[in-house]
């Protein structure tokens, strides 16, 4: 399985290597976006397999690496629930991106799909690191593509800075870790979990690395600005996947690499920033009047629910309360999977309406539900799942994450009880908020009469011929 998966992560670099020699001829964009999918749809089924095949395979040792040991390829079930996100959301913007003609972006496609899935099936730091670098690079150059216009030259260079913000922090994380563990490999570094200082520093570092990339608050301003600045298939997997790999990397640092023994307090400031990042993302959504924009502040919002399931987790568990950890972990990754399904839809959805109607500004916007009819209804089952309503996904998976909160006070420390109920509280505004948000922009985009001569003019797109 996995030399499968190195085979995978080659045939995008190949394919990427082959998008510069082809971006000027009239078929490369089918044909480079035709392998990605067909990769993406390969990686889905490998990390399924690896999913329902029961123990995970043994790590494989590449034939390069840094000078103190080889690079190693792992997938075990974390790894595969996110490589099956990976799949689905790579597969499904890839078919967009076989109707869009971007020279530019071509190459830089497949290597974004090359780093998030190296990053994913990384048995060591160094190999982790370097798929993540070359995740942030690639996706650098996809959001500043198309630098004709001043606001993506401006989004393009808060989001490097960012980038290397994010570096700069999870190299010493797993540098501190490496040392003490005398080795990068993931088995050396569990067998020697860090303490007290050591401990504490790895989760600020990690927090800041990880946290930066997902775009949680504080570190969240280059999110609702790259977003509309990359094209829309680009933005849809930024959203759906890539943020998520971030939040992989994080939940591979803290719940797995630094041990299961760590303190209750551990969890709180992962609950306390993702309930900030669930009440920012969803009022600023309600405020936006750019799809995009307002998409990418749900993507916030989420991304804030998600970092609060894993919060519990640690919590939880430094409290021995492990059926309670699992409904988290459970809550948390079900989200992870669900928000970049949803998502997704949602994206392609707006750059099917940018495409048709001229705009992304829902001002002038209106009435596409009639021209639009197969567009409408996938705009409005995303909407739907994004606004928690039964029975799609995102009832299921917040509804497991308010269970979780709402069970704080088996937690036998009234700090964290105090904590857990304010961040129910929070998360519950934050749900209320979002569907208020979807509602709004399904209301203004595809309902009542159109607002501009183009938008009365749109047709339903069609796909790559």
């Amino acid at each position: 399985m996995l030399t499968s998966l190195a085979a995978g992560v080659v045939a995008l670099l190949l394919l990427a290597l082959a998008g510069l020699p082809l971006a000027r001829l009239p078929f490369a964009g089918r044909m480079v976006h035709g392998g990605c999918l067909a990769v993406c749809l390969f990686l889905a089924g490998l990390a399924l397999a690896v999913l329902l095949g029961g123990a995970p395979p043994a790590p494989l040792a590449l034939s390069f690496g840094p000078p103190w040991g080889p690079a190693l390829l792992a997938l075990d079930g974390l790894s595969a629930w996110f490589l099956l996100l990976l799949g689905l959301v790579g597969a499904a913007a890839s078919l967009s991106g076989m109707a869009v003609e971007a020279p530019r972006a071509l190459p830089g496609f497949p290597l974004f799909l090359a780093g998030m899935a190296l990053t994913l099936g990384a048995g060591d730091g160094f190999t982790l690191l370097f798929g993540f670098e070359l995740m942030s690079f690639a996706s650098w150059a996809l959001v500043a593509a198309q630098h004709e216009q001043a606001e993506n030259r401006a989004a393009a260079r808060l989001y490097l800075i960012f980038a290397l913000a994010a570096g700069a922090a999870l190299v010493p994380a797993f540098g501190l870790l490496a040392a003490q563990a005398g080795g990068a490999a993931f088995a050396t570094l569990r067998a020697a979990p860090p303490e007290g200082w050591l401990a504490a520093a790895v989760l600020i570092l990690g927090l800041i690395g990880a946290g930066a990339k997902a775009g949680l608050a504080p570190l969240h301003a280059w999110l609702p600005l790259a977003h509309p600045a990359a094209p829309s298939h680009v933005s849809a997997l930024m959203s759906g996947a890539m943020t998520k790999v971030a939040l992989y990397v994080l939940a591979r640092l803290l719940l797995d690499l630094c041990g299961p023994v760590q303190p209750i307090w551990w969890g709180l400031p992962l609950i306390a920033l993702g309930a900030l990042s669930a009440l920012l993302g969803a009022l600023r959504a309600n405020l936006e009047d750019d799809t995009k924009t307002l998409l990418a502040c749900s993507t916030i919002e989420n991304i804030g629910f998600i970092t609060m399931g894993l919060g519990l987790v640690l919590a939880f568990r430094g409290a021995d309360l492990g059926g309670l950890a699992a409904l988290a972990a459970a809550a948390s990754l079900l989200h992870a999977l669900t928000h970049g399904v949803f998502k997704t839809l949602l994206f392609l959805s707006a750059g099917a309406v940018l495409h048709a109607a001229g705009s992304r500004r829902i001002d002038r916007l209106g009435g596409l539900i009639h021209a639009m009819p197969a567009t409408a209804a996938c705009a409005l089952v995303g909407a739907a799942a994004a606004a928690s309503l039964p029975p799609l996904s995102g009832f299921a998976s917040e509804w497991l994450l308010l269970q979780a909160l709402l069970a704080g006070w088996r937690v036998q420390e009234i700090g964290f009880q105090v904590a857990a109920a304010a961040a129910t509280t929070l998360a519950a505004m934050a749900a209320a908020l979002a569907a208020a948000a979807m509602l709004r922009m399904v209301g203004l985009v595809f309902l009542g009469r159109p607002r501009s001569p183009r938008g009365a003019g749109a047709q339903e797109v069609r796909g790559p011929e």
